[in-house]
């Protein structure tokens, strides 16, 4: 596994790369919005030797080992500017047959990057992304703020982000909250997404009902397909492992 930072439009990011399978797709991994690569743990080492793909990981700027972000108030759009440099990494890195899996924020850059990007992306599997905001997913930011205030959260998280949690954290929570960003929706792009979509969701995810899921796989134009997972929160990788790592087998697999 390759471990470094690369300059992407004068932005450092921290990626680990493996590109040994030659001639085969690339699952690229994008975390969520206080995730880093570490924080994938071995799930993309574990899917990418099941289906024989190569891996790219890496952590977002502002994330993990990646330079900090320059300040911590976000464009509404900012996840579409993530694919925007998104496309620029794999540009950098010569990846025209990327498989994407995102969670949450990555899932959902994902999806932006797939509808704008589609001459990149061979495949998606979203797991928990969001397409609009609800009041759902509120309540969880609300529910995090908390937690930052009242528990070790921070002390966690900066294992993993070091002098970056508290940026980071500010950038994530007061985005979402922001009245300007209730209006956020990127339906609009559904219908530019062509590759083939796996979208993963736990039924009690605390951050998304599952019209995040109807309304995504009802309006691409590719072959969309659902995996609704009982009892399962928002992070159904970490909860469910040995499930999501099988559905997502079983969907590379059949097509690559």
């Amino acid at each position: 596994m390759e471990r470094r930072l690369i300059d992407v439009k004068d932005k450092k990011l921290y990626i680990e790369y493996n590109n040994s399978f030659e001639n085969r797709p690339i699952i690229v991994f994008l975390h969520d919005s206080l995730g880093s690569v570490q924080l994938w743990r071995d799930f993309p080492v574990t899917l990418s030797e099941a289906v024989q793909c190569n891996v790219l990981a890496y952590d977002r700027l502002g994330y993990g080992k990646s330079n900090p972000m320059s300040t911590h108030e976000r464009p509404v759009n900012y996840m579409e500017l993530e694919a925007d440099l998104l496309n620029d990494l794999l540009a950098e890195l010569n990846i025209n047959n990327a498989i994407l899996f995102g969670h949450s924020d990555g899932g959902t850059i994902a999806l932006i990057t797939a509808a704008k990007y589609p001459e990149r992306v061979e495949a998606v599997i979203c797991e928990a992304g969001h397409i609009f905001v609800e009041d759902v997913t509120l309540k969880g930011v609300y529910d995090a703020w908390e937690a930052y205030k009242t528990t070790n959260l921070p002390q966690r998280l900066q294992k993993y982000h070091g002098d970056k949690v508290e940026m980071l954290f500010k950038a994530w929570t007061e985005t979402w909250t922001r009245d300007d960003y209730r209006n956020w929706n990127i339906e609009y792009l559904l219908k530019d997404i062509i590759c083939p979509l796996l979208f993963i969701q736990g039924e009690v995810d605390e951050y998304g009902t599952l019209d995040q899921v109807e309304k995504t796989v009802s309006q691409v134009s590719g072959s969309a397909e659902k995996y609704i997972i009982p009892q399962i929160g928002h992070t159904p990788h970490k909860e469910v492992p040995e499930l999501v790592l099988e559905r997502s087998v079983e969907f590379i697999s059949i097509r690559f």
